[in-house]
């Protein structure tokens, strides 16, 4: 490893000896027998930063990396920091995350994280947008949240977004305080990984109803929806979240002629048929639009 900076090295070997998986470990002298020293450094050249919202990057080896150790680093931190807020309370999260690979099996480290530092964790069976997790956080009376996603980022990445009591994402002073409880943790030795499941509860389709039915009460004129209810509606969720509630809140609110793009409504983290999964770009609405042409939407 000549070719490596010395403090990376000093991180690769740390893993390489230290308490993280064989898979990971293999992952990495795969990489140097390949002789890959710039994916490396990129790897491990410094620690994943818990910013503002949380953590986001590509998902893969190494400390700069999300991956279950990066996401149980920060989950420890979040932990401390509700502890330490909550002193007398029984502490409850709740946890969503979206469709994008490695989420679902990243969401259950978090959980076990939170269980195993003797937090109550509400649990979603399935993938859920986000909006509904921070309902979630309120309905449930909950000191925090957590939503696996990374938006509209491309698919190799993957993030942590860290949510308040409010439903909202962490704001001053408290973001800087969970800032500050995860740099505190110095090593995966300080994680507690292995999660109590009498403490993780799943929910799904009851805080769903729930949801959806506040989400009735905020429509500005129903009576003018009855009047466009024969409006005909594209709808993509490009592969995501948003497939699992859009659909029966639209069919809730009265919209009788809703036309899916089929394609885009199966869940994959892949998003196959788009090159970024970013609404806001017309590109990854082209087959949306071209039906909405083909049907005079």
């Amino acid at each position: 490893m000549k070719n490596l900076d010395s403090s990376v090295q000093q991180k690769i070997n740390q893993w390489l000896e230290g308490r993280y998986d064989e898979n990971a470990k293999q992952e990495i002298r795969s990489l140097i027998e390949q002789e890959k020293y710039e994916e490396l450094t990129d790897a491990f050249y410094k620690d994943l930063e818990f910013g503002t919202g949380g953590l986001r990057g590509i998902m893969g080896v190494g400390s700069n990396r999300v991956n279950k150790y990066t996401f149980g680093v920060a989950t420890q931190g979040f932990s401390n920091f509700l502890k330490k807020t909550y002193p007398d309370h029984q502490i409850k999260v709740a946890i969503a995350h979206d469709c994008r690979n490695n989420s679902d099996t990243l969401a259950k480290v978090v959980a076990d994280v939170f269980s195993a530092n003797g937090i109550k964790v509400y649990f979603f069976e399935g993938l859920r947008p986000t909006p509904e997790l921070s309902y979630a956080v309120r309905e449930l009376n909950c000191q925090g949240g957590v939503v696996l996603t990374a938006s509209h980022n491309p698919k190799e990445y993957n993030g942590f977004k860290a949510y308040g009591a409010d439903g909202g994402q962490l704001v001053s002073p408290h973001d800087k305080a969970v800032m500050d409880e995860v740099q505190k943790v110095a090593s995966i030795d300080e994680v507690k990984f292995e999660g109590n499941n009498d403490l993780i509860q799943l929910i799904g389709e009851d805080i769903d109803q729930k949801y959806l039915a506040e989400l009735k009460k905020l429509s500005v004129s129903q009576k003018e929806i009855q009047n466009q209810k024969n409006g005909k509606i594209v709808f993509s969720p490009i592969h995501g979240t948003a497939g699992v509630l859009v659909p029966p809140a639209l069919k809730m609110y009265g919209f009788e002629n809703v036309t899916l793009v089929e394609e885009q409504m199966v869940v994959d983290g892949n998003f196959p048929t788009v090159v970024y999964p970013n609404p806001e770009e017309q590109d990854a609405l082209a087959m949306a639009l071209d039906k909405a042409k083909e049907i005079d939407a």
